[in-house]
């Protein structure tokens, strides 16, 4: 089933939990299967349990609706990225509930795994197998790391998920979310930290693409800022940078490509593979791809997704980074062949006409194709995103992408400016260099924290960071308000109608989690 959600009165969060399991550990009698106080014995079959937590990186679940996936329906939020399909459009109308499914998915998503990863935790230390000892404790940081991951994923939602740190047993063993997301982050922080001591600085063959010590210390910072720990957020950032060896790429695309797979500046990434494994790949490709790609050249894929011209515009025209964020040319096969027999080549343009609906911002069909003067489109397509000349969306290859240096920089900067210690234009200026843009200097706190807002913004698009990001730096109805302004600029400048409320800076607790677990309360916005 592409699209598998719990739907019963239970508690979707117990549900998850329960079903991260391999068997029923509470049967009195000897069950006929394997559970994981019977099957993990040795540190190879561990690993194997601690495999099972990454796959909700990608589509590892067999999930139609997958953490990724979930997380740009959420960043429809914004504005800047739309979408025609019933998921993005509702969430670019404001237009969400309780009971919403990819809510849903999203939150048993990260809960299976976090209930993995707790499994893994309290089954290292009982393991004897001392040849292997060394790997167990490495499994265990790795489990430790991820279930911080999944937390993070849950606060940059929704504020006050429920904390568990031991594994399921019963539908009845359900938490409370009785100390908010103060008493979260802090078991972030435990997890990032303990995992951080242990964890290699980086790895080989089969086993690249794990949790790195400097992917611990990352995740660590961020959750930091997410708590206003600014000193520690900037001791933990200048860790990374003065230790790490970490360097920007020179070229911003190698962060998205193939061929650059977990190496360099890229930290931390779900692995995709059709090629190594039928099972591993990823639906993104085929959700932001040109609806007007020619299928004879290997367009797959349903198009539901992009950004708007008004964002695509928004980039300075020598900003260096356009080239990867955006699919700037393809061949379209929206208008007649050309005089070579050939699907003309499109280039985006501002001049091009442009509206919110499904073929808004394409080429004109009746457009010459002999012409490049009327062979343009502004729609702004995901190059981060995008496998071209796949024959299937299932022969993806490109890898998602989590942490990079680049939060590392952007993370330093704002600790150093919200704290008043230490020199906050440096890091930022690194990557407005490689990106071809002026430094940065003179500004003060105020305006340097809009410049690194909208430097997040730029560096991240379809990255899926802009509504967490910016609903973390806003205040309803106070100053600042990035989240507000973003909402309103779509809504007065599309004529959507859409008035900023105090719903959209945080996402509503599911409504199958408050039926069925007397222990968390709902978000003050969504009461």
């Amino acid at each position: 089933m592409r699209n598998f959600i719990i739907k019963n009165t239970k508690s979707i969060l117990a549900s998850a939990m329960i079903l991260s399991a391999t068997g029923c550990s509470d049967l009195k009698e000897n069950p006929d299967f394997i559970n994981p106080s019977t099957f993990y014995q040795s540190a190879k079959e561990l690993e194997l349990g601690v495999n099972a937590v990454y796959d909700d990186l990608t589509m590892g679940n067999g999930d139609w609706f997958n953490h990724f996936y979930n997380r740009y329906v959420f960043e429809c939020l914004v504005g800047y990225q739309v979408g025609w399909e019933k998921g993005p459009l509702q969430y670019n109308l404001g237009n969400i509930s309780a009971s919403d499914d990819y809510i849903n998915a999203y939150w048993q998503q990260c809960y299976r795994s976090i209930d993995r990863a707790n499994n893994i935790i309290e089954t290292a230390d009982k393991i004897q197998d001392a040849a292997n000892a060394d790997k167990l404790k490495r499994i265990k940081a790795e489990a430790q790391f991820l279930r911080g991951f999944y937390y993070y994923e849950l606060v940059r939602y929704f504020d006050n998920p429920p904390l568990k740190i031991t594994s399921t047993q019963s539908y009845n063993d359900l938490p409370s979310n009785d100390g908010g997301k103060q008493k979260v982050l802090e078991q972030i922080y435990a997890d990032c930290s303990a995992a951080a001591s242990v964890l290699p600085a980086s790895y080989t063959g089969a086993d690249a693409g794990r949790a790195t010590k400097w992917a611990a210390k990352t995740l660590l910072m961020k959750a930091q800022l997410w708590g206003q720990k600014w000193a520690e957020a900037k001791a933990t950032s200048e860790d990374i940078i003065n230790n790490s060896g970490l360097s920007l790429y020179a070229d911003f695309g190698n962060n998205f490509d193939i061929s650059h797979k977990n190496q360099g500046e890229r930290i931390f990434e779900g692995q995709a593979s059709a090629k190594a494994n039928s099972a591993e790949y990823t639906n993104h490709s085929a959700h932001f791809n040109p609806e007007d790609f020619p299928s004879d050249l290997g367009g797959a894929g349903w198009s539901w997704l992009s950004a708007t011209k008004d964002f695509r515009m928004s980039y300075k025209s020598n900003d260096k980074r356009i080239d990867a964020t955006f699919i700037e040319s393809y061949p379209t096969g929206r208008t007649a062949k050309n005089s070579k027999g050939e699907f003309p080549m499109v280039k985006w343009s501002e001049k091009a006409d442009y509206n919110l609906s499904r073929f808004g911002g394409l080429v004109d069909p009746n457009a010459n194709p002999n012409n490049p003067s009327e062979l343009i489109f502004s729609k702004a397509w995901s190059g981060k995103l995008v496998e071209l000349n796949i024959s299937s969306y299932t022969n993806a290859e490109r890898n998602t992408i989590y942490l990079r240096f680049a939060d590392v920089l952007l993370g330093h900067s704002e600790a150093c400016n919200e704290s008043g210690q230490g020199d906050a234009f440096a890091s930022i200026n690194k990557l407005r260099e490689r990106a071809g843009l002026e430094p940065l200097k003179g500004l003060s706190q105020s305006a340097l924290r809009d410049a690194i807002v909208d430097e997040i913004i730029h560096e991240f698009a379809f990255e899926q960071v802009g509504y967490p990001e910016l609903r973390r730096k806003s205040k309803f109805g106070g100053n600042p308000d990035y989240l507000g302004a973003y909402i309103k600029r779509y809504s007065d400048t599309y004529k959507v109608g859409r008035t900023v409320k105090a719903k959209d800076y945080v996402l509503p607790i599911p409504l199958i989690e408050i039926q069925g677990n007397p222990n968390v309360k709902q978000n003050p916005e969504w009461q």
